[in-house]
């Protein structure tokens, strides 16, 4: 069956929103607010502020809240022969996400190879660098020098002599004609990486590409010398511009935007850079919410919880630590109509599809552990564990998954360069010691703007009286009393926010006044 894929964008003061639907169900959420949660793809000039040799490690002041990270692999020059992953902009060194993996594996490479990270790098030394892994949780940000510069065909990769393909190009000749057709346009020793996109391309474009990047980087250079430190010297696209770049040619063949703003730019970004491409953009500008129109706010919401009921009767625990992630299958009230090992089958089948569904659209990242309901048949066992496999496979991301246990636990691994759904929009709950979370401050002032937008048709009254938790009113009054202007303007009527002590963070009630 196709598979009908549409983008979905909404804009909102400092908040755009981008989702991508499969069958008008959202699969994947992409969130910017203009901070510094995902400057993936940036590139800075900073200075050295410490190097550690006993982590073969380096921290660098660019110019953010916290200092960025950077690992000997990251500064040596060298090959590169197993990038031909799509999702590869920032990282050469293919890896497992989490460090605690990698890092053992990665000191012996450095001591087989009798590298020291004093031999590339000193304290106060400048440096080009680019965030290969946005800050997450109390990490900063993650840089490498190996600079990438993704197009729609095209990764360029200036200090790396390398050709590759994306391994979702599976025909052997199409990749022989690639790798041949670069080969002869290229006037240096840059390294290139096919896309997906790629498949089929003419040389006219790709030379036209290849010259776009390679313009991009002259001009990338040319700022960085004598630029002060530490300053941004490259900022990648918008959230909105790089959602169309990445998934509009092989994921998306529809893109709706609520601002004419961006709407009109994202025309001219289709017109100057993918001229040929065969999609339909729509500015979208009625009153009710865009995502209200999709449904998109309950499944978001939802996707924030701990347990996830699948329509047997049976349900998925998901609990979100530092280290790593466990998700816990049960079969909750299902109890099945034949005997008990199809019943647990049954239930771990269905966990299956719905577990590769949070693990997308939750955009869970690092360690996961599943644990499935425990299975006698080796049979039952590997069809579940081949479902996975399968399922996940669809997944953009690389992951990395282990033989299932002999009680029925799953090790896996998914590539993480961003926060989460539930880091990006929680915080620690102020109630229970950090122990849970709840929304941000600034996710329930946004969740507060939009249920006001819902409700402007019906308003009569000449005031509005809003009823919220202290800390939100004070968090409203502090830093978004310019929406709440804005809404009086175009409503006409005077808002009046007042605190409630026993109301939840997320609790509110809108109130009309005559």
């Amino acid at each position: 069956m196709e598979i009908n894929k549409e983008l979905v964008v909404n804009v909102f003061e400092n908040e755009t929103r981008v989702a991508l639907l499969e069958n008008k169900n959202i699969v994947e959420l992409y969130i910017d607010r203009g901070d510094d949660s995902n400057i993936n793809g940036n590139i800075y000039k900073g200075r050295v502020q410490r190097v550690l040799p006993g982590m073969q490690a380096a921290f660098i002041d660019v110019g953010l809240k916290q200092a960025v990270f950077i690992h000997v692999n990251d500064l040596i020059k060298r090959d590169i022969h197993d990038i031909e992953d799509d999702d590869i902009f920032n990282d050469e060194v293919e890896e497992v996400d989490e460090d605690k993996i990698n890092y053992k594996q990665k000191k012996k490479e450095i001591n087989k190879e009798n590298h020291s990270i004093e031999d590339y790098i000193k304290e106060g030394q400048e440096i080009l660098v680019q965030v290969a892994k946005s800050p997450i949780s109390t990490k900063g940000a993650r840089v490498t020098c190996h600079i990438s510069l993704p197009g729609r065909y095209l990764v360029l990769m200036p200090t790396v002599d390398h050709i590759g393909i994306s391994r979702r190009i599976e025909d052997e000749s199409e990749r022989e004609r690639l790798k041949e057709l670069i080969l002869s346009l290229r006037k240096d020793n840059m390294g290139y990486i096919f896309r997906t996109a790629g498949e089929g391309i003419e040389s006219e474009n790709l030379l036209n590409e290849m010259e776009l990047l390679s313009n991009s980087w002259e001009k990338i250079k040319e700022r960085s010398i004598g630029a002060s430190v530490p300053t941004l010297i490259h900022k990648d696209l918008t959230i909105t511009l790089r959602a169309m770049r990445d998934l509009l040619t092989h994921e998306a063949k529809k893109l709706i935007i609520d601002s004419r703003s961006v709407f009109e730019i994202a025309q001219s970004f289709l017109k100057e850079i993918m001229p040929e491409l065969n999609v339909s953009i729509e500015y979208y500008d009625d009153k009710e919410p865009i995502f209200d129109v999709y449904n998109l706010e309950g499944d978001i919401f939802r996707a924030l919880k701990n347990k996830v009921w699948l329509k047997s009767g049976g349900y998925i625990i998901i609990e979100q630590t530092e280290a790593l992630v466990s998700i816990d299958v049960n079969t909750g009230r299902y109890v099945g109509k034949f005997n008990f090992e199809e019943t647990i089958l049954k239930t771990n089948l269905e966990a299956v599809k719905e577990i590769a569904y949070q693990i997308r659209l939750r955009n869970i990242g690092g360690i996961i552990v599943i644990d499935f309901i425990d299975m006698e048949k080796q049979s039952h066992q590997e069809k579940v564990y081949n479902a996975l496999v399968g399922q996940l496979g669809k997944d953009k991301c690389k992951t990395n998954i282990l033989p299932m246990s002999d009680i029925g636990l799953v090790q896996m691994t998914r590539k993480r360069v961003r926060k989460s759904l539930n880091r990006m929009m929680c915080e620690p709950c102020s109630n229970c010691s950090g122990q849970a979370y709840t929304l941000s401050k600034e996710s329930a002032s946004y969740k507060l703007f939009r249920e006001i937008i819902r409700q402007s048709n019906d308003f009569m009254g000449s005031k509005l009286i809003i009823k919220v938790n202290p800390e939100l009113a004070d968090y409203i009054h502090s830093n978004e009393m310019k929406i709440i202007n804005g809404f009086e303007l175009r409503y006409k009527i005077i808002i009046e926010i007042f605190p409630k002590a026993e109301f939840h963070i997320e609790e509110f009630d809108i109130t009309e006044s005559y």
